[in-house]
């Protein structure tokens, strides 16, 4: 489910001068398969916007997320497809493979009764083949993020001649993220005569002087949201890493109080795999999505309306309308781009006047979201904290003299095991307390009652991507974080150097590579945050990237088939010793005898290809512009004539 769904079923009743989609040139399949999404009438932005694409026009829009932008572009392009032509007729860029996933789910849902089209999701942390596989066959619409784009653009695998409509969706997140000049690459690369929509939540000057250049003549529309939530919901996140969620939840779920709860992830596959991992640790749960058929959907709605059902792992879609008296809690796995699609989610929780709670997962780099929310819901989420080992421990124990006390309240059953307990006191001379901790045993298992808080290091690392991010600590230190970068290397406060391990990937100075590059990239594809990033240093034909000592080996699979500049990074260990001799041998550059220096040629460089070592600027890093100026003499080479 996206942002616009939720943008119709909870509104208020629209007037009746309010045209509907039929008024505002939706027909056919499209039409059909948004009536069947429970669509009545447009949102605000849709109808300002599809009228002028289904015309041809330009679009500039400012608009907040969650106003319904997604359908306002998506159901033009799908209105005017052209089935028979195989290449991409659109692409769509968004700053996260978060939103690309979401803008193409929403795609696919609008196209439900349009068949025969065919959509590509591009982001990072996919496997190649899957997305070259598709493109070989023919595609539509692709959807993706501008790293993996430009990918393939280097590679070839992409064909843009033939595309009619281009959409730049959150283009003021794409570029704080860094993705201006592969935005610019890309759009170069597209024919002139295309439709392009740009949609913002702000208009810098940055957005106005890439209108200027790349839109014709755009018509501007300027839409604000009003999303509210109900006051009996109490909101609260926690900042996770996307490997920790599912131990997170785990947590929560052993502390909280809940009767029935939704978990709300993005994805179909999500959806199966989350409820297999809970009831492998022994929660009653269950998935919904798109695919499951309906009665067996409305089987097990029912079973949670009967208590037979804890928790039900869900889409938007799935959950469209439930509404079910146990549901006490809702848990956003994965936090929504849209804040429509966040009230939607969370209201399945709080109705009809009860009380309710909703927490939401946030990755460190998704801490801009709550801002949107905060703005459309009119409320501030608290931040809540991971439950320690210390308080899964007393909710455990508590639990464990509640099943005693049961038992011992069937008074018939006890008397029978007294006998028998007494029998083995006779006979073996050991302690009634000593029998009654063995049956406590035998009745747990092998899986330990109590968590060892020694052995805690979800907490550490949940701590770590809970540290308030740098404007907070400057707030707080009475000034600017002596540790503040420019926007193209920031990052918070560095954790000790025994927290970071290095990591090499071959791609370097040559390469045209710059650190915030690298950063986009790690982040984007291996859902890492700024604290997961320590010091960077780019060498002329490889760099050197210091991640978490406790990164979790799940990212680094993500990350295998990363490519920076068109260039598979090949990311391992650094082990510190490429080309070199042993370790004991260096001198304090590293190398080891005279005679293991590299040979340097004519113009000064090494037999490695390495020149003078540049400048570097204040950041540590080099530069390609670190050149001298003419009114100073060269340098010599380092080499011996």
């Amino acid at each position: 489910m996206t942002e616009d769904a939720a943008t119709h079923e909870d509104a208020p009743a629209e007037t009746e001068s309010t045209p509907g989609f039929e008024e505002i040139g939706i027909t056919g399949p499209v039409l059909a398969a948004i009536k069947a999404l429970g669509y009545e009438t447009p949102s605000a932005i849709q109808r300002e916007t599809i009228p002028l694409l289904l015309g041809g026009r330009d679009v500039l829009g400012t608009a907040q997320t969650g106003t319904g932008k997604t359908a306002a572009f998506a159901l033009p392009i799908l209105e005017n497809l052209d089935l028979e032509q195989r290449k991409p007729q659109a692409l769509v860029l968004a700053p996260t493979r978060e939103l690309a996933l979401q803008v193409a789910e929403a795609f696919e849902a609008y196209a439900a009764q349009l068949p025969g089209v065919h959509l590509l999701p591009v982001y990072g942390g996919q496997g190649y083949g899957v997305q070259l596989s598709a493109l070989r066959r023919g595609v539509h619409i692709v959807v993706g993020t501008p790293g993996r784009i430009m990918d393939h653009l280097a590679k070839g695998t992409l064909d843009l001649s033939e595309l009619k409509n281009l959409v730049l969706d959150e283009a003021d997140e794409m570029l704080k993220m860094g993705f201006a000049e592969d935005v610019e690459q890309i759009l170069a690369q597209t024919p002139e005569e295309k439709q392009v929509a740009l949609f913002s939540a702000t208009m810098p000057a940055t957005i106005r002087r890439l209108a200027q250049q790349y839109l014709h003549d755009p018509e501007e529309i300027s839409v604000k949201g009003k999303t509210t939530t109900n006051a009996n919901i109490t909101q609260r996140y926690l900042v996770v890493s996307y490997a920790q969620k599912v131990d997170a939840l785990t947590r929560i779920l052993e502390v909280e109080n809940f009767e029935g709860m939704i978990v709300f992830v993005r994805t179909k596959n999500e959806t199966e795999t989350l409820a297999e991992k809970l009831r492998a640790r022994g929660y009653s749960a269950a998935a919904i999505n798109g695919d499951i058929p309906q009665p067996m959907r409305e089987r097990t709605v029912g079973q949670l309306k009967d208590g037979k059902l804890d928790i039900l792992v869900a889409t938007d879609v799935a959950a469209r309308g439930l509404d079910v008296e146990r549901i006490s809690h809702v848990v956003n796995f994965d936090i929504p781009t849209d804040t429509e699609s966040y009230v939607h989610r969370i209201g399945r929780t709080g109705r009809a006047g009860r009380s309710g709670d909703a927490i939401s997962f946030i990755t460190p780099r998704e801490r801009y979201l709550l801002k949107h929310i905060e703005r459309a819901t009119r409320q501030q989420p608290a931040q809540m904290q991971l439950p320690t080992t210390e308080d899964v421990n007393s909710t455990r124990l508590a639990r464990f003299d509640d099943a005693i006390t049961g038992a011992l309240e069937e008074t018939g059953r006890i008397e029978a095991f007294r006998d028998i307990i007494a029998h083995y006191v006779r006979h073996h001379d050991v302690p009634e307390a000593d029998v009654a901790a063995a049956l406590a045993i035998v009745a747990q298992g092998e899986t330990p009652l109590l968590l060892d808080p020694a052995n805690d290091a979800l907490s550490a690392a949940v701590a770590a991507d809970n540290r308030p991010p740098r404007a907070d600590r400057a707030e707080r230190s009475g000034g600017r974080d002596s540790r503040d970068r420019d926007d193209r290397g920031s990052r918070p406060e560095r954790r000790s150097r025994g927290d970071y391990t290095p990591y090499r990937i071959e791609v370097g100075r040559r390469h045209r590579v710059e650190p915030r590059q690298i950063v986009g990239a790690l982040a984007n594809e291996g859902g890492l945050g700024r604290d997961d990033f320590g010091a960077i240093t780019i060498r002329p034909d490889f760099s050197i990237v210091e991640l978490p000592s406790n990164l979790d080996s799940s990212v680094l699979d993500r990350l295998r088939d990363t490519r920076i500049s068109g260039r598979l990074i090949e990311i391992q260990r650094d082990s510190g010793r490429p080309n070199r001799g042993p370790r004991g041998d260096r001198d304090d550059r590293g190398y080891g005898s005279r005679d293991d220096r590299p040979r340097r040629d004519d113009r000064g460089r090494d037999d490695r290809g390495y020149g003078d070592r540049p400048r570097r600027d204040d950041r540590g890093y080099g530069s390609r512009d670190d050149r001298r100026s003419d009114d100073r003499p060269p340098r010599k080479p380092r080499h011996k004539d």
